[in-house]
């Protein structure tokens, strides 16, 4: 700690901390355009100018000292903010009070305010351009831009996605898409990143356009008149009487314009933000206290929330009626289903029916699911979708750590030496989290190992880039593993003092050479030498994988196997280190972990455990079945068997995301009776008696778990949509039915419940996850959690991790003569699995329309295939229609296809082999056979899909260059250049 004195106070600060920081931080009111505290010093505004040893610095751009003597409000400091933001005022129209973005956080408005500045010293010049609308989502209006290069910084250097620039050698400068592209055509992934950092209207939603004000949605000409008239009458009034005016329309828009905070419904990175909402009008998504995104969005979090006011969302319950559906009251449809249940359960007993939680629902929902199943049922036939996808990296976790969660923070992957993604297309799947990686990869020398079938964007960045043969990811692990071992390059240390089994694990390496490996995967021993050197070498190493690891017939060992590396290199129990199995939906964390499983009750506590079970039979008055049910992949084989007769899902297209969709489709129409709960009339319904109609997140409270282990609360934005209803009070209502008794008025005391019962979450409540706060478990009592895992032990008993011995298994349903191509299956940056969410947001639409399937280059060209020919693929389970994408992400005889279709579900294709442990489908092991078809249609991504883009990287806005233009000159005298470290 150091002393620094502010305009005559002294102030404790931190030695290094940036000047505008500290200056914050105390209050003191200081211009800032360009500074934002997540973008760091830009430096092109010079509108925090302070005085400092009788010279002026930027404040942003300087670090404290010790002694060092602040002045924010001298003659010379202000003097140079007022002229510095005249200059910006050149290039900006104030016209407030018609302005969408008069909202009490335009950074113009409250500049002007807070400056004083009455009348414009320098005469607004117009720019030679026009406004960009050819983005669905956004605008672009460069008359209002004032160069700040907010928009630059955070896409080059937080989003990376590296579109945006600023061509400040122009006569005109202006903020350029592909360094001059229209932004429709340029590679912009409309993460919204830009619009989020802006300081004025020049980015805005537009969503945002003709809604947010009083004034604000009158015709261009009307406006335009009215702007005139403000033009006209300053030079008499000045600004103060205008920005009163415009501050008296700001303050009416509170009444009619709520901020919400919610939690996003997409993939299990967690972002949080606030959505702006007028009635039942999404005004915009504002990111920024998120404590996982900051001011982060991907084009689903930030634009894909049309789905909520659809107008083909389900409103009414439905019962099946002579092979059609009819509406009914929710009376009648509860009442049916629950006699229903009560007739089956008395003929066939409770393991005759079986439940489905959902990974898009809330926490609390889960915990309600399992325990009508276990405690008024009285089954243990309950599971969730994380079958389909995680629970083979959760089953690696148990096998060695002890908990089935990411090692730490996503803050704590950007401190890794070395990050090595395996089976993940993170940029797409997790494009939030990827930024992160980005970002070190970019700015902090972190290096980076990727190993995928495809050359995704992340492979294409990566300081490596592996292309094992499908299937072999363990071997290659393990051969890598045993090689770090016997050249003495394992982290002796830890191994002694941390780990056990190292001995039989030793031999279980045996079979796995480096010339052995190199066989099998397709990779030289050179490669994966030098995979072992980066991974020694590095000062921590986190290991990402996701579905291209799980989704396999050794899922859970190749899981196994990374977590093993890790343990012997010492990669666990401090930052920078660590396994991170990247959770696929918002909450398919959460589901597991309270209870929505087969052998666990919440919290990871075992069904056959007599003390586990007389805990929640004394909470819960009843007795609890002791027994493993049956998993979601056993339920379909339990129908054909006729031991399930009845199923009750919720929140989950099972039809189409389980493997072998056709099979899965055949065994939901021989159920004697199917209740599916969800917003949308989906595939799955079709096989139901009856369709509850259920409210998505922005209609309800409670909380979700991401994939880091953080519980954060969700608040209602909007009122249920018709008769829809939460599902938490649907199920409780079903449970009342069946004689249960459950009072429960507020999501918070389900939650009282949870804790009360689950040492796991014992400190979680409702006030300590208020706004913005969050816990990451486990959660003691006290409310103290667990960012970073395993600090002070291990989740065993002795606090150790241990090593587990692996054999070597082969892939299922591999390429012949016949089904000659290896299909490959995952996410889309623009799409959530199937769509049923995604595709009814038009913007999104636009922008990917369909599905597709990629075709090598040298495939295509053997086979006449150009993008927009229609082939039909066919496995040994079922047929698509799709047409082709020719591109060199995949490669030979390897093809990809997204799994966001209803219409060519690539679950038609995919087998009902699993992984051997877990059950989890082996989704990533399918052979096809591709047919070229006569018709050739146009491209599956049109041109202004981001693909055809053209990033152009630099390392943020470059400043510099606008420092050297003829007409920059610094503001005030004796400005001493200093830039930011």
């Amino acid at each position: 700690m150091i002393r620094v004195t502010i305009n005559g106070v002294a102030h404790e600060a931190m030695s290094g901390e940036r000047l505008i920081d500290i200056i914050n931080r105390i209050g003191t009111k200081v211009s800032q355009v360009c500074y934002h505290p997540q973008l760091g010093p830009i430096q092109t505004c010079d509108t925090c100018m302070v005085e400092t040893n009788g010279k002026l610095v930027r404040a942003c751009a300087i670090d404290a000292s010790a002694g060092m003597e602040i002045f924010t409000k001298s003659e010379k400091a202000v003097a140079a903010q007022r002229d510095a933001f005249n200059r910006i005022l050149s290039n900006h129209v104030l016209y407030c009070t018609v302005c969408d973005n008069n909202n009490g956080n335009c950074t113009i408005h409250n500049t002007e305010k807070l400056l004083g500045i009455e009348h414009q010293a320098i005469p607004y010049h117009a720019k030679p351009y026009e406004e960009d609308h050819t983005n669905p989502f956004y605008r672009y209006d460069p008359q209002q831009c004032i160069l700040c290069g907010r928009c630059v910084e955070a896409c080059q250097n937080v989003q990376v996605n590296e579109t945006l620039s600023i061509n400040w050698e122009d006569p005109h400068p202006r903020v350029q898409w592909d360094g001059g592209s229209t932004i429709g055509e340029s590679s912009c992934v409309s993460c919204g990143h830009c619009i989020s950092v802006c300081p004025c209207n020049a980015l805005m939603e537009k969503s945002m356009l003709g809604h947010a004000g009083f004034f604000t949605a009158l015709s261009k000409p009307a406006l335009s008149g009215m702007i005139d008239v403000v033009k006209g009458v300053e030079p008499e009034t000045g600004y103060g009487a205008i920005l009163q005016l415009s501050e008296a329309e700001s303050h009416m828009r509170e009444g009619r314009v709520r901020r919400t905070k919610t939690v996003c419904t997409y993939c299990g990175v967690g972002c949080s933000f606030n959505i702006w909402t007028k009635d039942r009008h999404i005004l915009k998504v504002e990111p920024f206290e998120g404590p996982t995104n900051g001011i982060s969005t991907c084009i689903k979090g930030k634009f894909g929330w049309d789905y909520v006011n659809s107008a083909d969302r389900l409103t009414k319950p439905l019962i099946r009626e002579g092979g059609k559906f009819r509406e009914a009251t929710w009376d009648e449809a509860l009442d049916l289903v629950a006699r229903k249940f009560a007739e089956i359960k008395a003929k066939n007993g409770p393991d005759a029916l079986a439940f489905v939680s959902s990974s898009k629902c809330t926490n609390e929902e889960s915990y309600l699911m399992q325990k009508l199943a276990r405690a008024v049922i009285g089954t243990n036939n309950m599971d969730n979708c994380s079958r389909y996808c995680q629970s083979p990296a959760t089953q690696g976790l148990f096998r060695t750590v002890g908990y089935g969660g990411d090692s730490g923070s996503i803050r704590d992957i950007e401190n890794a030496g070395l990050v090595l993604i395996i089976g993940s297309n993170t940029a797409e799947a997790h494009p939030v989290l990827a930024t992160r990686v980005k970002r070190a990869h970019k700015l902090r020398g972190q290096k980076l190992i990727v190993s995928d079938l495809r050359e995704h964007e992340m492979a294409k960045r990566a300081d490596l880039f592996l292309r094992p043969t499908p299937g072999t990811d363990i071997v290659w692990l393990s051969a890598v593993s045993k090689y770090l071992l016997d050249n003495r390059m394992a982290d002796t240390a830890f191994l002694q003092g941390w780990v056990n089994g190292l001995d039989e694990y030793k031999k279980s390496l045996a079979p796995f050479t480096m010339e052995f490996a190199s066989r099998v995967c397709g990779i030289s021993v050179d490669i994966l030498e030098k995979v072992a050197h980066m991974i020694a070498e590095a000062n921590g190493v986190c290991i990402l994988w996701a579905m291209g690891i799980t989704q396999h017939s050794m899922g859970s060992d190749s899981s196994t196997a990374i977590s093993n590396l890790l343990l012997i290199t010492g990669n666990y129990m401090r930052t920078g280190t660590g396994a991170y199995p990247l959770r696929g939906h918002n909450n398919v964390q959460g589901a597991s972990d309270h209870g929505a499983m087969p052998n666990f009750l919440p919290g990871y506590q075992s069904v056959d455990d007599p003390e586990v079970r007389s805990r929640f039979a004394a909470a819960w008055n009843v007795q609890l079945p002791s027994t493993k049910g049956l998993d979601n992949h056993e339920m379909i084989e339990a129908i054909y068997e006729g031991k399930l007769k009845a199923m009750y899902l919720f929140g989950e297209e099972m039809s189409l995301v389980d493997s072998n969709a056709n099979f899965v489709g055949e065994g939901l129409s021989k159920l004697d009776f199917f209740v599916v709960q969800d917003i949308f009339f989906s595939a799955t319904c079709h096989f139901a008696d009856v369709v509850l109609p259920a409210s998505p997140s922005l209609e309800k409270e409670g909380t979700f778990t991401s994939t880091e282990r953080r519980v954060q609360r969700l608040y209602q934005v909007f009122e249920p949509l018709g008769d829809s209803q939460p599902d938490w009070r649907i199920i409780q209502d079903i449970a009342n039915r069946l004689g249960a008794k459950w009072q429960y008025q507020h999501p918070s005391e389900i939650y009282r419940e949870i804790a009360s019962l689950t040492p796991l979450f014992a400190g979680v409540t409702y006030e300590r996850l208020e706004g913005f706060k969050s816990l990451q478990w486990p959660v003691a009592a006290d409310g103290t959690d667990q960012p970073l895992l395993y600090t002070k032990e291990f989740a065993f008993p002795d606090g150790k991790a241990r090593l587990f011995p692996l054999e070597l298994t082969h892939p299922t349903d591999q390429p012949n003569s016949e089904f000659d191509l290896h299909l490959n299956n995952g996410r889309l940056l623009e799409h959530f699995h199937e769509g049923n969410m995604t595709y009814r947001s038009e913007g999104i639409r636009k922008k990917t329309p369909d599905t597709f399937v990629e075709v090598s280059p040298e495939l295509a060209e053997e086979r006449g295939i150009q993008s927009g020919t229609w082939v039909q693929l066919t496995s040994r389970y079922g047929q698509v229609r799709v047409r082709a994408l020719v591109t060199d992400r995949v490669q030979g005889k390897q093809l990809y296809m997204p799994m966001n279709s209803v219409e060519s579900p690539v679950n038609r294709l995919t087998s009902s082999h699993t992984d051997a442990v877990t059950h989890t489908p082996a989704y990533k092991e399918a052979s096809v056979h591709l047919r070229v078809l006569p018709e050739i249609g146009e491209s599956p991504l049109p041109r202004i899909n981001h693909r055809f883009g053209h990033p152009t990287p630099q390392n943020g806005v470059e400043v510099e260059r606008k420092w050297k233009r003829a007409d920059y000159r610094m503001p005030g005298n004796g400005l001493v250049q200093i830039q930011a470290k």
